[in-house]
């Protein structure tokens, strides 16, 4: 590995960077995780509170399987919004730093 390419990885900013990833990445499956594994132990062990019925052929599992499905399409959202608005700009940051020092 080159000299410059180490120095880089052990800058601060970098390992800010690769936290501030990880810390996003986490929070957000674990909400993930928690929505999906909540519905599914709630289908297996209380079949009875999603058989509910709202109305005449609408169970009450399916808007809460819907919402399951549009928090995975809004998390992945989060994720791309985050990405774009502040992890692009502290890589080319980076990067940019890198070029300098070369």
């Amino acid at each position: 590995m080159k000299k410059d390419a180490q120095t880089t990885i052990d800058s601060p900013e970098f390992k800010d960077l690769v936290a501030k990833k990880g810390s996003v990445s986490a929070i957000l499956t674990v909400i993930m995780l928690g929505a999906y594994f909540g519905f599914i132990l709630t289908l297996a062990f209380d079949k009875s509170l999603l058989s509910g019925m709202l109305t005449p052929g609408l169970s009450v599992g399916i808007p809460v399987g819907l919402f399951v499905i549009v928090l995975a399409w809004a998390l992945t959202g989060v994720y791309v919004f985050w990405a774009n608005d502040k992890y692009d700009s502290a890589v080319n940051k980076i990067r940019q730093g890198l070029k300098r020092s070369e």
